[in-house]
């Protein structure tokens, strides 16, 4: 089979991944070879399907460039790269929240009264964006680790980070005081693929939404 006729999906490494391939396999539609090992690009065993395996940042990128044809990420990570790219389908699992957060013994004031905040964040642009709809100009420090530390060592006032059950904030002396979004996993395509691999793409989206909707029942 000729790599135009191959349909490549981008998946996150990690539970991601494997909720993706779970609901794969019950739509009915190929999966990765095993004994993949350490491997990044895996085929399908009817040849059919290419997966690349890619850290969830990076899998809208992959997708709008090209080199991937759909993928699976966040609404979280996709709002805040900003890439242009289809999104036909959310996806049931991946849920959580992206809030702000305050040490617990902060004063509970209304936002617009802070004098520019220093906020810790893995999330720069949703970041300004939820301030400066505010009317609050917010220093906004860009972290990739544990964002939780920046109040800790006095780094930061506030941080901004994907909540799921909150214990993580509430063990570090944090709580959350504003939700920014709701996030869950979606299904993106790319723009010249959604056209040109239009049978296989809309196969893919149909069976996977099939998938969705018996789960659901």
């Amino acid at each position: 089979m000729s790599d135009a006729a191959i349909l490549t999906l981008a998946l996150p490494k990690g539970r991601l991944a494997d909720q993706s391939i779970r609901l794969m396999a019950a739509a009915g539609l190929p999966q990765p070879g095993r004994n993949a090992g350490r491997r990044l690009v895996l085929a399908s065993d009817d040849g059919q399907m290419r997966f690349i395996l890619a850290k969830p940042v990076d899998v809208p990128t992959y997708v709008e460039y090209g080199a991937a044809d759909v993928g699976v990420c966040g609404l979280d990570t996709l709002r805040e790269s900003r890439r242009y790219v289809y999104e036909p389908l959310l996806l049931p699992f991946g849920h959580c929240r992206l809030s702000l957060a305050a040490p617990v013994t902060r004063p509970d004031l209304p936002l617009r009264y802070e004098s520019q905040p220093r906020v810790a964040t893995k999330y720069p642009n949703l970041t300004a964006d939820f301030f400066r709809a505010r009317g609050v100009n917010a220093e906004i420090i860009a972290l990739n680790g544990s964002v939780e530390l920046g109040p800790l060592v006095g780094l930061a006032d506030l941080i901004v980070d994907l909540v799921e059950t909150g214990d993580t904030l509430r063990e570090n002396g944090l709580t959350e005081i504003r939700t920014i979004m709701h996030s869950q996993a979606v299904l993106i395509v790319n723009r010249a693929a959604y056209h040109l691999k239009a049978a296989a793409v809309h196969n893919l989206i149909d069976a996977l939404r099939t998938a969705v909707e018996n789960a659901a029942r």
